[in-house]
Protein backbone atom coordinates (compact mmCIF):
# COMPACT_ATOMS: atom_id res chain seq x y z
CA UNK A 1 0.00 0.00 0.00
CA UNK A 2 1.42 3.54 -0.54
CA UNK A 3 1.52 6.17 1.48
CA UNK A 4 0.36 8.89 -0.12
CA UNK A 5 0.37 13.19 0.76
CA UNK A 6 -0.54 15.92 0.16
CA UNK A 7 -1.90 19.22 1.64
CA UNK A 8 -3.63 22.47 1.20
CA UNK A 9 -3.18 26.23 2.08
CA UNK A 10 -5.74 27.90 4.23
CA UNK A 11 -5.29 31.57 2.83
CA UNK A 12 -8.46 31.74 1.87
CA UNK A 13 -11.94 30.22 0.62
CA UNK A 14 -11.21 26.53 -1.04
CA UNK A 15 -12.67 26.70 -4.54
CA UNK A 16 -13.41 24.53 -7.16
CA UNK A 17 -9.93 24.24 -8.24
CA UNK A 18 -8.46 22.77 -4.98
CA UNK A 19 -11.62 20.13 -4.92
CA UNK A 20 -10.85 18.35 -8.41
CA UNK A 21 -6.89 19.14 -8.47
CA UNK A 22 -6.11 17.46 -4.97
CA UNK A 23 -8.95 17.00 -2.48
CA UNK A 24 -11.47 14.91 -4.62
CA UNK A 25 -8.08 12.68 -5.61
CA UNK A 26 -6.79 12.57 -2.16
CA UNK A 27 -10.63 11.78 -0.68
CA UNK A 28 -11.17 9.02 -3.21
CA UNK A 29 -7.85 7.43 -2.51
CA UNK A 30 -8.56 7.44 1.31
CA UNK A 31 -9.70 3.64 1.01
CA UNK A 32 -7.05 2.41 -0.66
CA UNK A 33 -3.65 3.86 -0.14
CA UNK A 34 -1.86 4.96 3.29
CA UNK A 35 -3.16 8.43 3.22
CA UNK A 36 -1.95 11.67 4.61
CA UNK A 37 -3.73 15.13 4.44
CA UNK A 38 -3.24 17.96 6.44
CA UNK A 39 -3.92 21.97 6.20
CA UNK A 40 -0.65 23.78 5.81
CA UNK A 41 -0.77 26.84 7.98
CA UNK A 42 2.72 27.24 8.04
CA UNK A 43 2.63 27.82 4.31
CA UNK A 44 0.16 30.24 4.02
CA UNK A 45 1.59 32.58 6.30
CA UNK A 46 4.10 33.82 3.93
CA UNK A 47 0.66 35.39 1.87
CA UNK A 48 -1.61 36.05 5.26
CA UNK A 49 -0.85 37.48 7.89
CA UNK A 50 -3.91 38.14 9.26
CA UNK A 51 -3.80 36.07 12.53
CA UNK A 52 -7.95 35.92 12.78
CA UNK A 53 -8.09 35.28 9.02
CA UNK A 54 -5.76 32.44 9.10
CA UNK A 55 -7.21 30.66 12.27
CA UNK A 56 -10.84 31.11 10.36
CA UNK A 57 -9.52 29.57 7.53
CA UNK A 58 -8.10 26.33 9.20
CA UNK A 59 -10.84 25.93 10.71
CA UNK A 60 -13.18 26.22 7.15
CA UNK A 61 -11.23 24.25 5.33
CA UNK A 62 -10.91 21.38 7.96
CA UNK A 63 -14.72 21.45 7.76
CA UNK A 64 -14.54 21.59 4.12
CA UNK A 65 -12.66 18.43 3.84
CA UNK A 66 -15.12 16.50 6.42
CA UNK A 67 -17.89 17.96 4.46
CA UNK A 68 -16.94 16.74 0.91
CA UNK A 69 -16.30 12.71 2.55
CA UNK A 70 -12.61 12.57 4.19
CA UNK A 71 -13.11 10.02 6.87
CA UNK A 72 -10.25 10.95 10.02
CA UNK A 73 -10.83 7.15 11.00
CA UNK A 74 -9.19 5.92 7.42
CA UNK A 75 -6.27 8.58 7.20
CA UNK A 76 -3.95 11.27 9.35
CA UNK A 77 -5.47 14.28 9.38
CA UNK A 78 -4.01 17.32 10.96
CA UNK A 79 -2.52 21.09 10.74
CA UNK A 80 0.98 21.65 10.37
CA UNK A 81 1.12 23.66 12.91
CA UNK A 82 0.30 21.04 15.66
CA UNK A 83 3.55 19.20 14.11
CA UNK A 84 6.82 20.58 15.61
CA UNK A 85 8.70 18.25 13.94
CA UNK A 86 8.13 19.21 10.75
CA UNK A 87 10.05 23.02 12.10
CA UNK A 88 12.79 20.95 13.82
CA UNK A 89 13.48 18.84 10.23
CA UNK A 90 13.37 21.90 7.93
CA UNK A 91 16.05 23.89 10.29
CA UNK A 92 18.09 20.71 9.66
CA UNK A 93 16.98 20.17 5.93
CA UNK A 94 17.76 24.24 5.49
CA UNK A 95 21.52 23.44 6.81
CA UNK A 96 22.37 21.35 4.05
CA UNK A 97 20.39 22.97 0.67
CA UNK A 98 22.22 25.24 -1.26
CA UNK A 99 21.24 28.59 -1.49
CA UNK A 100 21.43 28.05 -5.58
CA UNK A 101 19.01 25.24 -5.66
CA UNK A 102 16.11 27.46 -3.87
CA UNK A 103 17.35 30.60 -6.02
CA UNK A 104 16.01 28.40 -9.32
CA UNK A 105 12.44 28.16 -7.87
CA UNK A 106 10.01 29.45 -10.25
CA UNK A 107 7.54 29.89 -7.54
CA UNK A 108 9.61 32.39 -5.76
CA UNK A 109 10.27 34.15 -8.76
CA UNK A 110 6.78 34.34 -9.75
CA UNK A 111 5.39 35.32 -6.54
CA UNK A 112 7.80 38.17 -6.08
CA UNK A 113 7.10 39.53 -9.60
CA UNK A 114 3.40 40.10 -8.96
CA UNK A 115 4.18 41.67 -5.77
CA UNK A 116 4.42 39.01 -2.83
CA UNK A 117 7.19 40.77 -0.28
CA UNK A 118 9.96 38.61 -0.82
CA UNK A 119 10.61 37.39 2.49
CA UNK A 120 13.27 34.48 3.77
CA UNK A 121 9.87 32.21 4.67
CA UNK A 122 9.11 32.80 0.88
CA UNK A 123 12.40 31.91 -0.43
CA UNK A 124 12.61 28.79 2.42
CA UNK A 125 9.14 27.58 1.40
CA UNK A 126 10.83 24.73 -0.05
CA UNK A 127 12.73 23.55 2.15
CA UNK A 128 9.46 23.58 4.27
CA UNK A 129 7.73 21.79 1.85
CA UNK A 130 10.69 18.87 1.70
CA UNK A 131 10.24 18.46 5.77
CA UNK A 132 6.33 17.94 5.38
CA UNK A 133 6.68 15.27 2.94
CA UNK A 134 10.35 13.77 4.09
CA UNK A 135 9.11 13.29 7.69
CA UNK A 136 6.24 10.75 6.77
CA UNK A 137 7.94 8.70 4.35
CA UNK A 138 5.47 9.92 1.28
CA UNK A 139 5.49 7.96 -1.56
CA UNK A 140 3.76 9.84 -3.99
CA UNK A 141 2.98 13.10 -3.78
CA UNK A 142 -0.15 14.51 -5.98
CA UNK A 143 0.62 17.64 -6.91
CA UNK A 144 0.03 20.44 -9.87
CA UNK A 145 2.04 21.06 -12.31
CA UNK A 146 3.18 24.57 -10.69
CA UNK A 147 4.11 22.55 -7.32
CA UNK A 148 6.36 20.07 -9.77
CA UNK A 149 9.71 22.07 -9.20
CA UNK A 150 9.08 22.30 -5.27
CA UNK A 151 8.97 18.02 -5.60
CA UNK A 152 12.02 18.08 -7.47
CA UNK A 153 13.89 20.44 -4.80
CA UNK A 154 12.52 18.03 -2.25
CA UNK A 155 14.32 15.10 -3.75
CA UNK A 156 17.24 17.11 -4.82
CA UNK A 157 17.52 17.88 -0.89
CA UNK A 158 16.69 14.05 0.12
CA UNK A 159 19.71 13.09 -2.29
CA UNK A 160 22.25 15.21 -1.47
CA UNK A 161 21.13 14.68 2.75
CA UNK A 162 20.82 10.63 2.06
CA UNK A 163 24.42 10.88 -0.02
CA UNK A 164 25.91 12.34 3.32
CA UNK A 165 24.43 10.54 6.27
CA UNK A 166 22.88 7.37 4.77
CA UNK A 167 19.50 5.83 3.35
CA UNK A 168 17.37 8.12 5.93
CA UNK A 169 14.81 9.71 3.19
CA UNK A 170 12.29 7.92 1.01
CA UNK A 171 12.67 9.91 -2.48
CA UNK A 172 8.64 10.81 -2.94
CA UNK A 173 7.36 10.52 -6.58
CA UNK A 174 5.41 13.14 -7.84
CA UNK A 175 1.63 12.07 -9.29
CA UNK A 176 0.54 14.84 -11.71
CA UNK A 177 -3.10 14.90 -13.54
CA UNK A 178 -2.41 16.25 -16.99
CA UNK A 179 -6.48 16.19 -17.25
CA UNK A 180 -6.65 18.68 -14.62
CA UNK A 181 -3.31 20.41 -14.60
CA UNK A 182 -4.72 23.84 -15.31
CA UNK A 183 -8.62 24.55 -14.00
CA UNK A 184 -9.55 27.99 -15.30
CA UNK A 185 -11.00 30.49 -13.28
CA UNK A 186 -13.40 33.56 -14.53
CA UNK A 187 -10.67 35.61 -16.71
CA UNK A 188 -9.13 32.36 -17.71
CA UNK A 189 -5.83 32.43 -16.30
CA UNK A 190 -5.45 29.33 -13.67
CA UNK A 191 -7.95 29.84 -10.80
CA UNK A 192 -6.61 30.50 -7.73
CA UNK A 193 -7.36 32.13 -4.23
CA UNK A 194 -4.80 34.55 -5.23
CA UNK A 195 -5.71 35.66 -8.60
CA UNK A 196 -9.36 36.32 -7.53
CA UNK A 197 -11.04 34.61 -9.91
CA UNK A 198 -11.91 31.28 -8.13
CA UNK A 199 -15.55 29.95 -7.97
CA UNK A 200 -15.28 28.76 -4.14
CA UNK A 201 -16.96 25.28 -3.35
CA UNK A 202 -19.78 26.65 -0.89
CA UNK A 203 -20.17 30.43 -1.32
CA UNK A 204 -24.04 31.13 -1.51
CA UNK A 205 -25.95 30.51 -4.83
CA UNK A 206 -26.29 34.55 -5.54
CA UNK A 207 -22.60 35.07 -5.60
CA UNK A 208 -21.98 31.60 -7.36
CA UNK A 209 -24.25 32.52 -10.15
CA UNK A 210 -22.82 36.41 -10.50
CA UNK A 211 -19.03 34.90 -10.73
CA UNK A 212 -20.38 32.10 -13.43
CA UNK A 213 -21.71 34.47 -15.37
CA UNK A 214 -18.79 36.83 -15.82
CA UNK A 215 -16.89 33.80 -16.52
CA UNK A 216 -14.93 35.17 -19.65
CA UNK A 217 -15.61 34.04 -23.09
CA UNK A 218 -14.87 34.94 -26.96
CA UNK A 219 -17.06 37.22 -29.51
CA UNK A 220 -18.44 33.91 -30.94
CA UNK A 221 -22.32 34.93 -32.37
CA UNK A 222 -25.08 32.70 -31.22
CA UNK A 223 -26.26 31.33 -34.01
CA UNK A 224 -22.39 30.53 -34.71
CA UNK A 225 -20.27 27.31 -34.29
CA UNK A 226 -18.33 27.37 -30.99
CA UNK A 227 -15.05 25.51 -30.11
CA UNK A 228 -15.59 23.55 -26.70
CA UNK A 229 -11.74 23.20 -26.27
CA UNK A 230 -11.05 26.41 -26.18
CA UNK A 231 -14.38 27.69 -23.85
CA UNK A 232 -13.73 28.27 -19.99
CA UNK A 233 -17.24 27.47 -19.83
CA UNK A 234 -16.78 24.35 -21.52
CA UNK A 235 -14.04 23.29 -19.51
CA UNK A 236 -15.48 24.23 -16.14
CA UNK A 237 -18.50 22.16 -17.37
CA UNK A 238 -16.57 18.80 -17.90
CA UNK A 239 -15.70 18.65 -14.72
CA UNK A 240 -18.95 18.50 -13.03
CA UNK A 241 -21.32 17.23 -15.87
CA UNK A 242 -21.87 13.08 -16.76
CA UNK A 243 -21.30 11.45 -19.50
CA UNK A 244 -24.62 12.26 -21.77
CA UNK A 245 -24.95 16.22 -20.58
CA UNK A 246 -21.13 16.19 -21.65
CA UNK A 247 -21.78 14.68 -25.60
CA UNK A 248 -25.14 17.44 -25.56
CA UNK A 249 -23.10 20.66 -25.01
CA UNK A 250 -20.44 19.23 -27.08
CA UNK A 251 -23.07 19.03 -29.77
CA UNK A 252 -24.49 22.03 -29.62
CA UNK A 253 -21.42 24.08 -29.43
CA UNK A 254 -20.21 22.90 -32.37
CA UNK A 255 -23.73 23.22 -34.05
CA UNK A 256 -24.13 26.66 -33.41
CA UNK A 257 -27.86 28.31 -32.11
CA UNK A 258 -26.99 28.65 -28.40
CA UNK A 259 -25.40 31.63 -26.79
CA UNK A 260 -22.49 31.03 -23.92
CA UNK A 261 -25.04 32.93 -21.35
CA UNK A 262 -27.28 29.55 -22.01
CA UNK A 263 -24.11 27.45 -20.92
CA UNK A 264 -23.34 28.90 -17.80
CA UNK A 265 -26.87 28.83 -16.97
CA UNK A 266 -26.30 24.70 -17.33
CA UNK A 267 -23.14 25.24 -15.63
CA UNK A 268 -24.49 26.86 -12.67
CA UNK A 269 -26.94 24.18 -12.39
CA UNK A 270 -24.19 21.48 -12.54
CA UNK A 271 -22.30 22.87 -9.69
CA UNK A 272 -24.79 23.47 -7.46
CA UNK A 273 -26.32 19.83 -7.63
CA UNK A 274 -22.92 18.54 -7.52
CA UNK A 275 -22.07 20.21 -4.06
CA UNK A 276 -25.80 20.24 -2.87
CA UNK A 277 -25.57 16.87 -0.69
CA UNK A 278 -22.13 17.95 1.10
CA UNK A 279 -23.61 21.72 1.86
CA UNK A 280 -26.02 19.60 4.06
CA UNK A 281 -23.46 17.81 6.02
CA UNK A 282 -21.22 21.19 6.46
CA UNK A 283 -24.18 23.06 8.04
CA UNK A 284 -23.51 19.95 11.10
CA UNK A 285 -19.57 20.86 11.11
CA UNK A 286 -20.35 25.12 11.18
CA UNK A 287 -21.97 24.50 14.55
CA UNK A 288 -19.58 22.43 16.14
CA UNK A 289 -16.39 23.82 15.97
CA UNK A 290 -15.29 22.30 19.13
CA UNK A 291 -15.69 18.97 17.10
CA UNK A 292 -13.74 19.78 14.19
CA UNK A 293 -10.84 20.82 16.34
CA UNK A 294 -10.86 17.56 18.39
CA UNK A 295 -10.35 15.49 15.17
CA UNK A 296 -7.74 17.68 13.92
CA UNK A 297 -5.99 17.25 17.17
CA UNK A 298 -6.44 13.12 17.33
CA UNK A 299 -4.93 13.52 14.22
CA UNK A 300 -2.32 15.33 15.00
CA UNK A 301 -1.54 12.99 17.87
CA UNK A 302 -1.37 10.04 15.80
CA UNK A 303 0.51 11.76 12.73
CA UNK A 304 3.47 13.01 15.39
CA UNK A 305 4.29 9.11 16.04
CA UNK A 306 5.15 8.86 12.57
CA UNK A 307 7.01 12.06 12.29
CA UNK A 308 9.18 10.87 15.33
CA UNK A 309 10.03 7.78 13.38
CA UNK A 310 11.77 9.84 10.60
CA UNK A 311 12.83 12.66 12.96
CA UNK A 312 14.83 9.93 15.50
CA UNK A 313 16.56 8.50 12.73
CA UNK A 314 17.63 11.95 11.69
CA UNK A 315 18.48 13.68 14.91
CA UNK A 316 21.04 10.68 15.05
CA UNK A 317 22.45 10.75 11.80
CA UNK A 318 23.37 14.65 12.19
CA UNK A 319 24.36 14.43 15.91
CA UNK A 320 22.09 15.74 18.18
CA UNK A 321 20.77 13.12 20.03
CA UNK A 322 23.43 13.23 22.56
Amino acid sequence: MARVLSGIQPSGNLHIGNYFGMMKPMIESQDKNDLFCFLVNYHAMTSLHDGAELRKNTIEAAIDFLALGLDPDKCHFWVQSEIPEVVELSWILSCHTSMGLLERSHSYKDKTARGLIPTAGLFTYPVLMAADILLFNADIVPVGKDQKQHLEITRDIAERFNNTFGEIFVLPEPQISEDLAVIPGVDGQKMSKSYGNALEIFESEGSLKKKVMKIVTDSTPVEDPKDPNTCNVFSLYKLFADESQLADARERYLKGGTGYGQFKKELLEVIIEYFRPYREKRKMYENDHEEVRRILRKGADKTRIEAMKVLTKVRGAVGINY
